[in-house]
């Protein structure tokens, strides 16, 4: 009888991932009408995902005002998201000089890869068709980022790829049919729920595997490390120059956003599946307990 931890069984799961593949893939250049009309009262994303939704600052802002902040607080995360899926890519190619090509396992992972390539340039043609200017890293952020991937090795890397596509998964899934949100937004989120769905599934059995064999060493860097995630998601959710380019009151709408309830009881909600896995496989301790909770993702 095979595990998940066997080559077989392996295999098994990457060829089922390579069918899920070949009958729904997307190639947003196509499915995505980039050039039509946007409706200037609809928002890029649900008010309730709004950093600022429900604070005083809210009640202030007429709504045009606030669909502005929803569009800047999409072009931000869109724009981290392109370099969060540039290091995964990095991470899985680096893991596949040391594994078989003529594996499904391996085929699944360049599958996986041309996946996460069409979301880069989804996301940097949402960001252009919205009108926005993206957010760009910093010289300092950049650099930090290009070191990411040399640490995504074995359990690492699977769990790092939980770490940035769970949670926003979860929000995505709640708010896609949101009745008032642009089109072009919600198909946007269709596409990438669709693809993200496999790719969960391929990291959360990779995480399985490794966990069960992984050195002492590994599981407690990973169980350490997985709460700086924390930190990264809450960049995606909240930028001070989103404010800023809105023309509000910066240092108010920070500290407005980091203590709205609202938000993190969102949060809370959208991390509670992953919490819950990571649990499951003893991947919390004190450390990443703490960030995650510094964050606003645990009570």
């Amino acid at each position: 009888m095979t595990t998940s931890s066997t080559p077989t069984a392996r295999n098994e799961v990457a060829t089922r991932l390579i069918d899920g593949s070949i009958r729904r893939s997307h190639n947003s250049l196509l499915e995505i009408d980039w050039g039509a009309p946007q409706d200037p009262d609809l928002f890029y994303m649900p008010p309730e995902m709004i950093t600022l939704y429900g604070t005083p600052l809210w009640e202030k802002m007429t709504h045009r005002e606030r669909v502005e902040l929803s569009r800047q607080e999409v072009a931000n995360t869109f724009s981290r998201a392109v370099w969060f899926e540039n290091t995964l890519n990095q991470g899985l190619l680096r893991a596949m000089l040391y594994q078989d090509p003529t594996s499904p396992h391996v085929h699944y992972a360049l599958t996986e890869l041309g996946d996460e390539t069409r979301h880069m340039v989804m996301f940097g043609k949402m960001v252009s068709a919205i009108g926005a200017e993206p957010y760009r890293l910093s010289r300092v952020q950049a650099m930090a980022v290009q070191a990411m991937p040399l640490f995504y090795r074995g359990l690492m890397l699977y769990l790092a790829a939980l770490c940035g596509e769970e949670v926003i998964d979860d929000v995505q899934r709640k708010f896609l049919n949101h009745p008032e949100l642009q089109p072009i937004v919600a198909q946007t989120m269709r596409i990438h729920i669709a693809e993200e769905a496999r790719h969960i599934r391929f990291a959360r059995e990779g995480v399985r595997r490794h966990v069960r064999t992984a050195p002492w060493w590994s599981r407690t860097f990973c169980a350490t490390a997985n709460g700086a995630a924390g930190f990264i998601l809450d960049k995606m959710f909240m930028d001070k120059r989103v404010y800023e380019r809105c023309g509000l009151p910066v240092r108010e709408a920070v500290r407005q956003a980091k203590a709205n309830e609202f938000s993190q009881a969102r949060r809370r909600a959208a991390f509670a599946d992953f919490h819950e896995f990571l649990e499951d496989n003893n991947l919390l301790n004190l450390v990443s307990r703490t960030l995650w909770r510094r964050y606003g993702f645990l009570a």
